[in-house]
């Protein structure tokens, strides 16, 4: 015998299975035929409901419903079979977790605009990373358009946030000078800091400088990757391995340091021991006396260093490990041939 009750969300004041007056999810648990059945239909009212259920007592069979639940799970084990980074794979499991919570078993193809839209209003989030995430949750209803779960995927009708892209700014060269002159303050005083970061402090702030790595890339750094003067760098969004010749500075603070990583013990947490490096660094921004001062701006300032010498564009994409465009997005004012170019024809208007 098939019994039908609801299955109240989250966001529902109702908690009883015989409460029938919300909208809530109508689940059916029983047995069939002598096969034991337990889903979420995809119709909303008791009447509904019911008129299924005596449909499949007839048929003899039920007919197979997708959730949100089983959706995600399968969405997140495409993602893990598809190989990608760790840093991609943890948003991408904190968004199904937050689709989970929201619309519990569900079945996918009953999620509407009006639902996505009311759910995106509790993001409290930046422009610019609702955009992304946006993003990721249309590759997640594009993943069930393509299994034939949903008809037409319901995200692609939400506008996604205007976002202003400011430009790049590097540090200037008196920042940088005041940034290397607040890690020998850390080698000898090194206060609140532990005294392993303040002893890794100026080798950790050259690498970011001199390889335009990522902080996170930086901390996991191991020493089988420098060689002969290099390091070898690799990204899996390029796909392109190249090595980075380290000035002598770089190689001498690092051949001070011991261990398999260069600025991580290798126990515990990776993420916990960025956030560390993280705060280290806040400490010596305000010490060095600089405004807006966090890891990336060492990556730009590697990236600007590189086009102002007339470094292609293709060759800094590749050395950041991005692609073209979205080098060019970030640093094309920075282009010298470029603004050569522009100042050559402004310059051919004045005569």
């Amino acid at each position: 015998m098939l019994v039908i009750y609801r299955r109240h969300i989250r966001r529902c004041p109702n908690t009883s299975r015989k409460q029938w007056k919300c909208g809530c999810p109508i689940h059916v648990e029983g047995k069939l035929n002598g096969q034991m059945i337990r889903k979420t239909l995809t119709v909303r009212s008791r009447e509904a409901a019911l008129a299924m259920i005596r449909e499949w007592e007839i048929a003899g069979r039920a007919e197979a419903v997708v959730t949100v639940e089983d959706a995600c799970e399968k969405f997140i084990a495409d993602c893990e079979a598809r190989h990608l980074v760790p840093s991609t794979l943890k948003k991408y499991r904190l968004l199904v977790k937050e689709l989970k919570s929201e619309f519990q078993a569900l079945p996918v193809g009953k999620i509407s605009v009006d639902d996505l839209d009311g759910y995106r209003k509790r993001w409290g989030m930046k422009a610019n990373s609702s955009r992304k995430k946006l993003e990721r949750l249309r590759k997640f209803f594009r993943f069930c358009v393509e299994r034939e779960w949903v008809a037409k995927n319901p995200a692609l009708a939400l506008e996604a946030p205007k976002t202003v892209i400011r430009p790049t700014l590097p540090f200037t060269d008196s920042e940088m000078e005041n940034v290397l002159w607040a890690t020998e303050i850390y080698r000898n005083d090194y206060g609140k800091c532990p005294r392993e970061y303040a002893r890794k402090i100026r080798p950790f702030v050259l690498v970011l400088r001199y390889t335009g790595l990522r902080i996170g890339d930086v901390v996991n750094l191991e020493r089988e990757r420098v060689s002969d003067g290099k390091l070898f760098l690799y990204s899996q969004k390029t796909n392109v391995p190249v090595w980075l010749p380290l000035p002598e500075d770089v190689l001498r603070s690092l051949a001070g340091l011991d261990g398999r990583f260069y600025f991580w013990s290798g126990n515990g947490d990776l993420e916990s021991a960025v956030k560390d490096w993280q705060r280290t660094l806040r400490q010596l921004f305000r010490v060095a006396g600089v405004k807006d001062g966090h890891a990336h701006r060492f990556r730009d300032t590697f990236a600007v260093s590189l086009l102002q010498k007339g470094v292609s564009l293709e060759n800094v994409a590749v050395l950041l490990g991005n692609s073209v465009r979205i080098a060019e997005k970030h640093y094309a004012p920075w282009v010298k041939a470029r603004q050569d170019s522009l100042d050559r024809a402004v310059k051919a208007t004045w005569g």
